[in-house]
């Protein structure tokens, strides 16, 4: 005697028991904690300033953005005012010292893209300023509510 046809004996099929990734947790927005962190470097300080206020419910991603704020925001003034003071005066000399700026602010941009993005948003120091900007962006961020 053959079996009637119909569904297969045995446990239904679709994900194997264990345990299930967790998802990542959202920010106000509805973005991953990664998005937002990563995102809040994207654009320099502008998005800084974005996403101070569109993550102001994770503490970590108001922590990335016043860290962009901060660090990416001062590159910018040093820019202008050696562009300023190069309109003037030593022109040569600013144009060189707003260009190795502009490098290293670079540098620091695909540091902190690359630092977010793999470190699933998870807060980070900048290397060799991180000292002196962590206490900054700490304050910044505990200020908006």
């Amino acid at each position: 005697m053959q079996n009637p046809p119909g569904p297969p004996s045995g446990p239904p099929p679709g994900p194997p028991p264990g345990p299930q990734s967790n998802p990542q947790a959202t920010t106000s927005s509805g973005m991953d904690k990664k998005t937002a962190a990563t995102l809040s470097y994207l654009l320099w300080w502008i998005t800084g300033v974005i996403f101070l206020f569109v993550g102001k419910d994770d503490p970590d991603v108001k922590f990335h953005a016043a860290q962009s704020i901060i660090f990416f925001g001062a590159i910018t003034v040093l820019r202008i005012i050696f562009g300023i003071v190069g309109a003037f005066t030593l022109a040569g000399v600013m144009f060189f010292l707003s260009s190795v700026l502009l490098l290293i602010g670079i540098i620091y941009w695909i540091i902190a893209l690359y630092k977010s993005w793999t470190g699933n948003g998870a807060r980070f120091e900048l290397p060799l300023v991180g000292g002196v900007i962590t206490p900054y962006a700490e304050q910044i961020a505990g200020a908006v509510k």
